[in-house]
């Protein structure tokens, strides 16, 4: 008890300070509401609609491409209000989502360029509602005594309502009066009745939905809760006031599962999670992750937001150095503190989807399996999905083109890199509740970064070369496979192949190319490769690095302007895994990039007649993200050769960890050579006795593969110096926000090393003091060839 008491103290203590900073924002709020530009709206809270007779749904067996928003906040979320969204509700954001003009909180008039499929409203569930209808005279919340405490007349009456809001989680107090039926009850109910009203199946699915708004010391956990029906639902939903922990959020939703109501929850912002998010060790309580855990992550969360307007959490150059892509919208800081940083590791998909493999054959679960949309978290009741329709994200803190590109900090985060909405893609029979919902719940779903891009991934072992020639090569694509987010079946062939189409946006940019991206594990180590499988215009694959050049750029900065004289509208491939290890876990998804086209900072920086900021790219490079398919190799095939590598096996053979003075007599003032026994990478590393380590590339025949270990030692290779420390017996390098962690041990005359994130494995040889460390290596084969001459 004690521990979750000092968990949802230091979650709401973040709260705190978040409303501490945005409290000063409060004067334009003021302002909004008395200078005459807001009219009190009468329909934000509605009755559901009288019955109407059922009329039949087209459905389509080979499923329709869905768009729609997984995630937007109205004045209901406390912290909106704040912002300055004090009028619009869930009914204003369903009449945005489907075409129609709404006031954006300053006023002005905001409208969709294309109409969304379905949505989901995502307030918050602590407090929801409490500050917005207890200031709105025609809701029956503002009549009660409580309701007095929470009334807004100036500034200083809302700072005081949010502390004192905000101070009742810090202190772990709720405020009982706020948690009574009568209201808590009230605004569900009249949320899952607005939603109803909205819901048109075969037109626009309205999902009911909240958000669990979880944040210990500044680190973003939050969740949010999908319903597949307004029938079977909650009396109310489950907040962080009642746990600030996933593990309970996830009992609670099993519970509720048992009386026979059906949810899922995606998780989101795991850039901002500091680690979080994606553990590999311990859960939120410090309990050991294993594979009931797991379980009851897949169970639960079968999706994630792979973009949103606070980032992409996809990965990072840092992560993934050999990826040309991805420096995409990137945001790394803590919600609420500003000058932070959040721990890349354990906060992107393709990371997890990594350490998923690597756990699954090394543990024998797997909690990382989940599909992937794009999303919003916009506070304004609507959002902005286009670049050049773009109108802020967080109601008064970036109305205008002047505010957003002045470069100001709010609460940790930087304006400018905000961006747009992400999109949620989903492949579904028909527009409706239950078929959106079990196309969410089967993870046949994709992200995009806001545009209206088509993608299918299709996964099989005997789909034919011609198959996008047929007609109904998507029936085929079903009836030989499986399609994104799903698992191969049984190996049949030598390597699986995969069928990829991708349609542009009709009224965005043309398309680049297709990529897939695989992972795989290997002896505790992940791996990644990039291949781009279909491209526009007649460029060519470059032998030596796989990849095709550059598509061009036709952005006209000074304009924010371009043309689709290049790219393509359709591209499309059947492609088979030129790398395939039967033995070995693995994961495929497709990613589609679009040609370069302005950024929205570019378009506000054409209306203000001004330069366009540095501080961001002028243009960006539009993308979708399927969901993964993923392949599990029979027992036989994984069984794992190299179990003698491992830290207990070499503690068992009488290894000694050395210990801080010895890894110095080892390192310090002298070169070393590294050598990754599963690939066999080599590196010469210099430590020097002012705590900086140079790193020089090995002579010798490069390695076929090279690992996340080697992309690093390349990276610190191009840095120069950097620096290390021995710590606890550990050498810890740095590199970046990375760093490359190393316990040793000595067995006979050999040193064996073995990373922290390689679940237990020593995989690197330590030679020390070696002038020629290739001679040195010969007859020492890798592990790899060792076991391939002892099968031999």
């Amino acid at each position: 008890m004690r521990r979750k008491n000092r968990s949802i103290r230091n979650s709401s203590a973040a709260w705190i300070l978040v409303a501490m900073v945005l409290a000063v924002l409060f004067v334009a709020v003021t302002r909004s509401k008395t200078n005459g530009t807001h009219p009190r709206t009468t329909d934000t809270v509605m009755a559901a609609a009288p019955p109407v007779p059922a009329t039949p749904v087209e459905t389509n067996p080979e499923r329709n491409a869905y768009f729609g928003q997984t995630h937007i906040h109205t004045s209901w979320s406390p912290d909106a209000y704040i912002f300055g969204n004090t009028v619009t509700g869930p009914a204003e954001s369903y009449e945005y989502a489907t075409g129609h003009p709404i006031k954006h909180p300053a006023g002005y008039m905001v409208k969709i360029k294309t109409p969304l499929d379905f949505q989901g409203v995502t307030d918050h569930a602590e407090y929801v509602g409490v500050m917005r209808l207890a200031n709105d005279p025609s809701s029956s919340i503002s009549k009660l005594p409580i309701a007095q405490k929470l009334q807004v007349h100036s500034q200083e009456d809302a700072t005081k309502v949010f502390q004192w809001l905000a101070a009742s989680l810090g202190k772990n107090e709720p405020i009982k009066e706020l948690l009574t039926p009568e209201i808590t009850h009230s605004v569900w109910e009249q949320t899952i009745a607005i939603a109803d009203q909205y819901n048109k199946p075969g037109k626009f699915t309205a999902l009911v939905a909240y958000e669990w708004t979880s944040m210990p010391d500044n680190q973003n956990l939050h969740r949010n809760v999908f319903f597949r029906d307004s029938k079977h639902v909650p009396v109310a939903p489950y907040s962080s006031i009642d746990s600030v922990h996933p593990e309970d959020l996830w009992a609670w939703m099993d519970a509720q599962r048992k009386a026979g109501n059906e949810l899922l929850a995606i998780s989101h912002n795991a850039n901002l999670s500091n680690g979080l998010m994606f553990p590999t060790e311990v859960d939120s309580k410090g309990r050991p992750i294993d594979a009931a855990w797991a379980a009851e992550r897949v169970n639960n969360e079968p999706l994630t937001e792979i973009k949103q307007v606070k980032g992409t959490s996809e990965t990072t150059p840092g992560l993934s150095p050999t990826d040309e892509f991805a420096s995409f919208e990137l945001m790394d800081y803590l919600i609420g503190l500003d000058n932070s940083k959040s721990n890349p590791h354990g906060s992107y998909t393709r990371e997890a989807y990594k350490n998923g493999l690597t756990m699954q054959d090394t543990r024998g679960y797997n909690p990382y399996k989940f599909g992937v949309v794009g999303a919003g978290d916009a506070h304004n009741t609507a959002a902005s999905y286009s670049q050049s329709n773009y109108f802020g994200d967080h109601a008064m803190i970036d109305p205008t083109p002047e505010a957003r590109l002045s470069g100001k900090v709010v609460a940790g985060m930087t304006v400018i890199e905000t961006g747009t909405s992400g999109l949620a893609g989903v492949w579904a029979e028909s527009n409706t509740r239950e078929s959106i919902f079990d196309a969410m719940k089967r993870k046949e779903t994709y992200g995009t970064s806001g545009v209206y891009i088509k993608v299918r991934l299709f996964g099989g072992w005997d789909y034919p070369n011609d198959v996008l020639e047929k007609k109904e090569w998507v029936k085929t694509g079903y009836a030989k496979g499986v399609p994104m987010g799903g698992d191969l079946p049984p190996r049949k062939g030598k390597a699986p192949t995969f069928i990829v189409w991708a349609v542009k946006d009709p009224v965005d940019g043309n398309l680049d190319r297709i990529q897939i991206v695989k992972g795989w594990s290997k002896a505790g180590q992940s791996f990644e490769k990039i291949y781009d499988v279909v491209w526009s215009g007649d460029r060519k694959l470059d032998p030596a690095t796989g990849k095709v050049p550059a598509v061009g750029n036709t952005v006209d900065v000074k304009n924010a302007s371009y043309t689709n004289t290049i790219g393509a509208v359709e591209l499309k491939k059947v492609w088979t895994d030129p790398d395939f290890d039967p033995k070995l876990h693995a994961f495929y998804y497709a990613r589609v990039i679009q040609i370069p086209t302005p950024r929205w900072s570019t378009f506000d920086a054409k209306k203000l007649g001004v330069a366009p900021p540095t501080t961001v790219p002028s243009s960006i490079q539009e993308r979708a993200w399927t969901s993964p398919i993923w392949y599990t190799p029979i027992s036989e095939a994984s069984a794992n050769v190299q179990s003698e590598a491992t830290i207990a096996t070499l503690l068992k053979k009488g290894a000694q960890a050395l210990n801080d003075e010895q890894l110095k007599a080892l390192l310090i003032g002298k070169s070393i050579s590294l050598r990754n026994e599963v690939t066999g990478e080599l590196f010469t590393v210099e430590y020097q006795p002012n705590g900086k380590y140079l790193v020089r590339p090995a002579m010798g025949k490069a390695p076929k593969q090279t690992s996340e270990f080697g992309d690093l030692m390349l990276s610190a290779q191009q840095e120069g110096a950097l620096g290390y420390s021995i710590v606890n017996g550990k050498i810890i390098n740095t590199l970046g926000d990375a760093t490359l962690q190393l316990a040793v041990y000595k067995q006979g005359n050999k040193y064996i090393a073995a990373r922290s994130s390689e679940f237990g494995y020593a995989n690197y040889q330590i030679i020390p003091q070696v002038l020629d460390p290739v001679e040195n290596a010969k007859g020492q084969p890798s592990r790899e060839s060792d076991i391939l001459a002892r099968r031999n």
